[in-house]
């Protein structure tokens, strides 16, 4: 792989896999198994059951070809818009499946609650430092993880950069929380459930019939995913899945882990602990930091197995690379170009300080923020989608790709 942006339906782009790797399939199950009931005897078994979970979530991104930093790209540079409308059929399921679990409060007896930032400078300004870092770093937040664990080694110099901007931004947040805002503005709760389910079905629509119709006017027909040359329980083992099964999975998948978590599906916080762990143990006193005082100070001490968040993402590394090695795929490059190296790092950096100024990222903010009816990941979709366009102008400079046809 030159381009590292792997985060993407251009997966499809990579050489047929030469058949399951068995050594590495068996590693991964052995981690997915051994970690989920070294978890579950230690903490809980909802804790075992998240990593699972995450696991899955890993596979599902990896072999869906389920990307948000290309898709994007590539509406942007080529108006080849699947991408987008897969994720705006992910967005249509996921309301579906949340908001009467939200507006009444429990789901099968678990009490929940959604994802809700303040809508403001701060959020605004993160939102939109993370959409540029998405196509410096070639990832989002998730694609970050699932395609670090399929073996990008340039993904893992990105993740790198993601923590510690992430633990930048924990650090600074305070300062920014204090800019304008008009706080968090959750739709249910202010429209009602059925009006807020109908206006959110109705942007979305809207969302995925423009792109119909950019796409048409600049190509006079729509593209489909990504073809495969296998079928049937080969495909579904090795990939890549039609987009809509990948959007559909990520929807349950979220849905499941408002279940067992009682909060919808986050990735980014747990980079801002790992990395303020790790300041910690530097000699930082990280726990001084505003970030750090009341509900989230347990959190600073105690395992990072102890965190749902970290758990989930462990699994979503872990079963990225069972899917590569499903797949035949897992074959990492260690040769990085020096400028789409120094693209990685910046990009990384401005992922994490940004997500951690917009309440979330590609997933915590956008999927589940919209997902949970809050108005703040309507604003990170446009803010972060202006970010998209700069970064896709500034990637030419790094040696980075950019698709047109």
């Amino acid at each position: 792989m030159t381009d590292m942006s792997v985060d993407a339906p251009l997966l499809s782009g990579r050489p047929v896999g030469l058949g399951i790797n068995g050594k590495v399939t068996a590693i991964a199950l052995a981690l997915l198994a051994g970690g989920a009931v070294a978890l579950a005897y230690v903490f809980a078994w909802r804790q075992g059951a998240l990593y699972l979970l995450g696991g899955a979530l890993g596979l599902t991104l990896y072999h869906a070809l389920f990307g948000f930093t290309s898709a994007w790209r590539v509406f942007i540079s080529d108006r080849r818009g699947t991408g987008l409308r897969a994720q705006m059929i992910m967005l249509a399921i996921a309301v579906l499946l949340f908001f009467p679990a939200l507006d009444h409060g429990t789901l099968f007896g678990q009490p929940v609650r959604g994802e809700y930032g303040a809508v403001g400078v701060g959020m605004l300004t993160g939102a939109f430092l993370f959409g540029l870092g998405m196509q410096l770093g070639g990832g989002c937040a998730s694609g970050t993880l699932y395609t670090a664990g399929g073996g990008n080694t340039r993904m893992f110099v990105t993740l790198a950069m993601f923590i510690a901007g992430s633990t930048i931004g924990a650090r600074h947040l305070p300062w920014w929380t204090a800019q304008p805002n008009i706080g968090p503005q959750p739709l249910i709760e202010k429209l009602g459930m059925v009006p807020a389910l109908a206006l959110s079905l109705l942007a979305m629509a809207g969302i995925y019939a423009l792109t119909v119709f950019l796409e048409k006017r600049r190509h006079g027909e729509l593209r489909g995913g990504a073809p495969s040359k296998v079928h049937g329980w080969r495909r579904f083992l090795e990939g890549p899945w039609p987009q809509v099964a990948g959007a559909i999975a990520l929807a349950i998948g979220n849905f499941a882990t408002l279940y067992l978590a009682g909060r919808p599906w986050g990735i980014t916080s747990a980079f801002a602990l790992w990395g303020s762990k790790i300041a910690a143990f530097s000699g930082v006193d990280v726990a001084s930091w505003p970030y750090w005082q009341g509900a989230r100070a347990a959190s600073l001490k105690d395992s990072v197995f102890a965190d749902i968040t970290s758990v989930m993402d462990f699994g979503i590394v872990v079963g990225a690379l069972l899917a590569a090695a499903l797949a035949g795929k897992f074959s990492p490059q260690w040769k990085i170009a020096p400028r789409s190296l120094l693209a990685a790092i910046l990009g990384g950096l401005l992922l994490g300080y940004g997500a951690r100024l917009a309440y979330g990222c590609n997933i915590g903010a956008y999927f589940s923020g919209i997902a949970s009816g809050s108005l703040h990941g309507w604003f990170w979709l446009v803010a972060a989608f202006l970010g998209n366009i700069l970064g896709t102008q500034l990637r030419p400079l790094f040696g980075l790709s950019v698709e047109r046809s």
